[in-house]
């Protein structure tokens, strides 16, 4: 399969992994950093787990000089992102949560841009507002949104991510090591504030613990084929998936539904077709 197909099939199997998360989120009850925490270290554990039975951890022992790269990872993606999370979703709806962190996508287009030399195209830009809006007509279901002081603090969750994604995008080591010292450092990071706060184990860790593993896996393995930007326009959905799932189980459908998930339809599709470039 060529570079463009595998990494657009790979970015599609994120978003389906990433669209189970929130209903793990959801189901937990545990202090949310303690819950962060503990689900980087499974995460890390079945990664290196992984590492070591292949031996690909050698990787790290002949390049070590990417490792310092791979802190700031951990930093932005995981840890600074899960704490702006979950003080700005406490301080604000769980709508407005759903919907601030879905403009990732508007971070990436401007961040590859700049630092990765991506090309931004306008179709890229107009497919990836068909998804936001078919977002929007999905979760809000025609309710007005109210502004919240967490809102602020949630919009520093998407940027957050991308810093993490531009920077592990240009990280010499394969996807499983990205994700297994992503997770360690976040972990690291995470501990001593969940210890301060409330250490508390759930069962929800080692589910959360897989979807992370298996879904960095996909992910960086996606950007690394193609576009940031693509991708990330990809994976907008993801909390289309969980929404899915609920209506599946038996939750009501509305026009909402029905057509924001045409509009997120139409512009993952074509998001699809646009040909991961460089700047000229």
């Amino acid at each position: 399969m060529e570079r463009e197909s595998l990494g657009t099939l790979l970015a599609i199997t994120g978003m389906f992994i990433y669209g189970l998360e929130p209903v793990v989120i959801k189901s937990n009850p545990s202090n949310p950093i303690s819950f962060a925490a503990f689900s980087a270290l499974t995460a890390s554990l079945i990664l290196w787990g992984s590492l070591f039975l292949s031996g690909d951890w050698r990787e790290i022992r002949d390049n070590p000089g990417d490792l310092r790269k791979a802190f700031f990872v951990g930093l932005f993606g995981t840890a600074l992102a899960y704490l702006a999370y979950s003080f700005g979703a406490r301080m604000s709806t769980a709508i407005n949560a759903a919907l601030i962190t879905r403009s990732e996508v508007l971070f990436s287009f401007f961040l590859s841009w700049l630092f990765l030399g991506e090309r931004i195209t306008r179709r890229l830009v107009g497919y990836s507002l068909f998804i936001l809006a078919g977002l929007t007509f999905v979760i809000t279901q025609g309710r007005s949104l109210e502004l919240h002081l967490g809102d602020f603090l949630l919009l520093l969750v998407p940027l957050f991510w991308q810093l993490g994604h531009v920077i592990a995008k240009r990280l010499s080591y394969g996807p499983i090591i990205i994700a297994a010292l992503r997770n360690t450092f976040g972990f690291l990071l995470l501990f001593p504030l969940a210890a301060a706060t409330s250490l508390e184990l759930s069962r929800f860790v080692i589910a959360e613990g897989m979807i992370i593993a298996l879904g960095q896996i996909v992910w960086y393995k996606s950007i690394k084929l193609i576009n940031l930007s693509k991708a990330t326009a990809i994976i907008t959905p993801a909390p289309a998936v969980a929404i899915g799932i609920g209506v599946l189980l038996g939750e009501s459908f509305t026009l909402y539904h029905a057509i924001g998930f045409l509009l997120i339809t139409l512009g993952t599709l074509g998001a699809v077709k646009v040909k991961s470039e460089l700047r000229t």
